[in-house]
């Protein structure tokens, strides 16, 4: 029996650590709101709540009833994850499950390319200069890049679909290898069919819109790409596009018949891009290339960019003083360089109106669709970079002519330096204090406040959602779980997650109808506010009660600290008759009267930071 290797160790210690650190701390957690709590997690609980992860033609209970298919598919891993279990639990699964994924296929895909397989034997692999080494180590280097990925903070949502990207490349690099001695399509779609089923099926673990959508155009790029190189045409490629792009829309009913069976004008259609100059588009390729973007944070810039950088350098270098210019175009470290810099550069053209409107004319379809989004794919490249540059050195430090002019200590020295490598890597990521650092926010959080005796202003998950509170709130009301209300000085998303019915919300896809409608309730306070009309006119995801004195009333916070204003500003009529029975504020709004509402009750609990006024209207 094969012994459990170094890499697989940490990998294994880090998950168990991972399981009993939210196991002890639990609901006390801290994790990120934005576009987080404030969005997925609440949308997975109202399906919960509703039993409709399965429902046809079904309201989902926010945004006045929008309709279900705008929230997540049921034939998908991360949805299956809150259907058995409680919504705490599911992320913290999601998120081991995403570490879990990322291993796995990194590990796969690099072990699969050092080490190819041909129909005539084996050969050395693609990353390597010199005819393919591998051992342990090298199996230690592919883990540990798959754990470097895995614990990248990216998009908590999309985890699981990020760390799949390495496996669809493995499978249809298989799909690939397994067509190429065919001599007819029926051949290639008999030898290549197991990994078809696998791309399938692929679309359970990923995300159309966010990632999807680019596999399928890279897919595309390569069989066009390689039957150039080759002066023969992949068929096993073909039907690979063809499967994902089935399993794409078998997978995400829901959003293909939203997309092209109904013709309801959306907020999409109303939304204002943003375009820039030419030297500011330029500026922001090169803004995205060194730092990334808030959810693809990756921190490649501190610690994998330079290390990149230098070996780029010295690579080319030597290809140039070799004469070798074919290498400098068929290696595939510069292949990875060449993808992460046309993604950033497809990152600042979206940010272009002349290439904005070639795309409106040439594909009406596209319109507003955000296909900036290939630079989602950069953390992996990175990764993929770093283990390349690994792999080559441990390669060149084993090769016999380089050992008989290094002493033992200058080797173990050399192998010891590349693991410092990998670790250091995996640190920054998990010790910087990122957006969706949960693991780091909480220990540090939690600390601070339990060793210190610092209070937090932060809230946790149990506070945020102050379950307890809101279940005091409902039997007070004898709240039917159909009433429509509205959230004022809090997130939707909190009384959503509690099993009340909005009105408002936060949501990127909804009728344009619906948010024209809600301006007539908001108009009070954005007529007052400039910032926060354009905020809502020009984009809008974020269906809620403003301010009409203060840029955010939304306080993600146990504090209500830097409110100007406790006045209300409203239509209370076009609220009333739009369904709304009432009003849940953190703020005591001082207007209730001048504006048409009444306090019903003031509720507190001591398991929440929160003091909710419930208004309602007048009877009659």
């Amino acid at each position: 029996m094969r012994r459990l290797s170094f890499g697989k160790c940490i990998v294994f210690l880090f998950l168990l650590f991972v399981v009993l650190f939210y196991a002890a701390i639990g609901e006390n957690s801290y994790i990120a709101i934005q576009d987080n709590l404030d969005l997925f997690q609440a949308q997975f609980a109202m399906l919960q709540n509703t039993g409709s992860f399965f429902a046809q033609y079904v309201h989902a209970p926010f945004l006045g009833g929008v309709s279900r298919d705008v929230l997540p598919s049921e034939l998908s891993l991360y949805t299956v994850l809150f259907m058995f279990l409680p919504p705490f639990v599911a992320y913290v699964t999601g998120y081991v499950l995403k570490v879990i994924i990322a291993v796995f296929s990194m590990r796969i895909l690099l072990l699969d390319v050092i080490y190819e397989k041909t129909e005539s034997g084996k050969k050395y692999g693609s990353f390597s200069i010199n005819p393919v080494f591998y051992d342990d180590h090298v199996d230690n280097f592919a883990t540990l890049t798959g754990l470097l990925y895995g614990v990248l903070n990216l998009f908590p949502a999309f985890g699981i679909p990020f760390a799949s990207i390495p496996l669809i490349v493995f499978l249809l690099r298989k799909a690939y290898r397994a067509g190429i001695g065919a001599k007819t399509a029926g051949a290639a779609f008999g030898k290549s069919f197991k990994w078809l089923f696998l791309i399938f099926l692929f679309p359970f673990i990923s995300y159309f819109s966010y990632l999807g959508f680019f596999i399928l155009g890279y897919l595309f790029v390569a069989i066009i790409w390689l039957w150039i190189k080759n002066k023969k045409f992949s068929f096993s490629l073909l039907y690979a596009l063809i499967f994902l792009t089935i399993g794409n829309v078998v997978f995400e009913y829901r959003l293909f018949y939203l997309m092209l069976f109904t013709d309801e004008p959306t907020i999409r259609e109303t939304m204002i891009q943003m375009y820039l100059s030419g030297p500011d588009i330029l500026k922001e390729m090169g803004n995205i290339f060194v730092n990334g973007m808030m959810h693809v944070e990756d921190l490649h810039q501190y610690f994998i960019m330079p290390i990149c950088g230098i070996y780029f350098l010295f690579l080319n270098g030597r290809y140039i003083a070799d004469r070798d210019f074919k290498g400098i175009f068929t290696d595939y470290f510069n292949l990875g360089v060449l993808i992460l810099v046309f993604n950033c550069v497809v990152y600042g053209l979206y940010y272009s109106e002349p290439v904005e409107f070639v795309i409106e004319t040439l594909v009406p379809p596209l319109t507003g669709f955000q296909y900036n989004r290939t630079i989602f794919f950069n953390p992996f490249i990175w990764c993929v970079l770093l283990f390349i540059i690994v792999y080559r050195c441990y390669q060149k430090n084993s090769d016999s002519k380089f050992r008989r002019h290094k002493s033992k200590g200058a080797l173990s020295f050399m192998l010891f330096m590349l693991y410092v490598v990998m670790f250091v890597a995996i640190g920054i990521v998990l010790l910087t204090p990122t957006k969706y650092n949960d693991i780091y926010r909480t220990a540090f959080l939690t600390a601070r406040q339990e060793l210190f005796h610092h209070e937090n202003d932060d809230l946790n998950y149990r506070e945020f959602y102050s379950t307890e509170l809101f279940d005091k709130i409902k039997k007070d009301l004898d709240y039917n779980g159909e009433d429509y209300c509205v959230a004022y000085g809090m997130h939707p998303a909190i009384l959503e997650y509690n099993g009340f019915y909005t009105l408002d919300g936060y949501l990127g896809f909804y009728p344009q109808s619906y948010k024209e409608r809600f301006r007539e309730i908001i108009a009070p306070a954005l007529e007052r506010m400039e910032p926060t009309r354009l905020y809502y006119d020009e984009w809008g995801a974020r269906c809620y009660i403003y301010s009409g004195s203060d840029l955010s009333i939304v306080m993600a916070t146990k504090s209500m600290t830097g409110i100007t204003d406790t006045d209300i500003y409203i239509n209370a009529e076009s609220l009333k008759d739009l369904g709304c029975k009432y009003i849940l504020s953190r703020i005591e709004i001082s207007n209730a009267k001048e504006t048409g509402i009444e306090l019903v009750g003031t509720y507190e609990d001591e398991s929440s930071p929160y003091t909710i006024y419930v208004y309602g209207f007048p009877e009659s």
